[in-house]
């Protein structure tokens, strides 16, 4: 795998940075523990979590017939 940019023959003008070389340039680092990804105050309440999840399920059926 290279870790130098390289040039895309079907976008011209954009390079191509492959997912591992732009995570080693902004530091990113790998998830140790699903505890990192935790947001327990992410919804205000229960309503809000719920309005969400509504919101969601109805977007994934949205088209289908």
């Amino acid at each position: 795998m290279s870790t130098d940019a390289e040039r895309n023959p079907e976008w011209p003008g954009v390079t191509h940075v492959p997912a591992d070389e732009l995570a080693r340039r902004q530091g990113v680092e790998p998830v140790s523990s699903l505890d990192q990804l935790a947001r327990p105050d992410l919804f205000e309440s229960d309503e809000e979590f719920d309005s969400f999840l509504a919101d969601l399920y109805a977007s994934r059926r949205e088209g289908i017939a």
